[in-house]
């Protein structure tokens, strides 16, 4: 789950992005802000993930937050969520590594599609152990087109990959990677690669289960077959 709170003055727009989030999967709200001050005590107590802040608070502008939080709170992803759109604003979020920059009103399906991007991203860079530069521009390039394009991580085929995710998902009962392995022609190794990624990216999951002989075996199930 992705944890996230949202930073704005206004309770009823609040209100509304705390609806539209209840809409994302994987995204859980674990706190509300009115103002600068309570922003930064929830951020001082709270895990949080990302931050959908506004720019125009009481006590403080938004973006006079960005250097502070990057500075205590690294790991912690900013939104700007607001109805400014004046220049100076929107080059300091992208100074401060800004991951969007929306301007309200903003519809339901908008917030789903910026907020399925982010996680994208984050999933992606989750299931790669090795970072290739066609990782470092999908990530730090651009474009809605480049986010819908299959990347993958170095060792696994786009082609098998698909065929993998297709034997796993005829088989409801789970099967291993040795049964993998034969349907699709390739090793027991190289089918486990492609098992643990589905693994990884949350497309199957496993478990040890006894075999005929006693020994405990894992088997894969694709998400799809739950």
């Amino acid at each position: 789950m992705i944890n996230v709170i949202i930073a704005e003055d206004d309770f009823r727009v609040a209100q509304i992005h705390e609806a539209y989030l209840a809409e994302v999967k994987q995204m859980n709200l674990i706190g509300k802000a009115s103002n600068a001050k309570e922003t930064f005590e929830l951020l001082g107590k709270l895990e949080v993930d990302l931050v959908l802040l506004d720019v125009y608070m009481p006590d403080q502008l938004g973006t006079e937050l960005l250097a502070e939080i990057r500075e205590n709170y690294p790991e912690v992803d900013i939104m700007m969520i607001t109805a400014a759109a004046d220049k100076a604003f929107v080059n300091k979020a992208l100074h401060y590594g800004v991951e969007h920059y929306l301007v309200k009103p903003i519809t339901i399906e908008r917030f789903k599609e910026v907020m399925d991007q982010y996680k994208k991203k984050k999933e992606l860079l989750k299931s790669v152990t090795e970072v290739s530069q066609d990782l470092l521009d999908h990530l730090f390039g651009s474009g809605d087109k480049q986010i819908e394009k299959p990347l993958l991580p170095s060792g696994i085929d786009y082609v098998t990959l698909k065929k993998v995710k297709e034997i796993i998902e005829l088989e409801s009962a789970g099967i291993t990677s040795e049964k993998v392995g034969k349907k699709m022609g390739a090793s027991r190794t190289t089918a486990r690669r492609y098992l643990e990624y589905l693994v990884g990216i949350g497309e199957a999951i496993s478990e040890h289960v006894y075999g005929i002989v006693g020994r405990p075996e894992r088997r894969y199930y694709s998400k799809k077959a739950e």
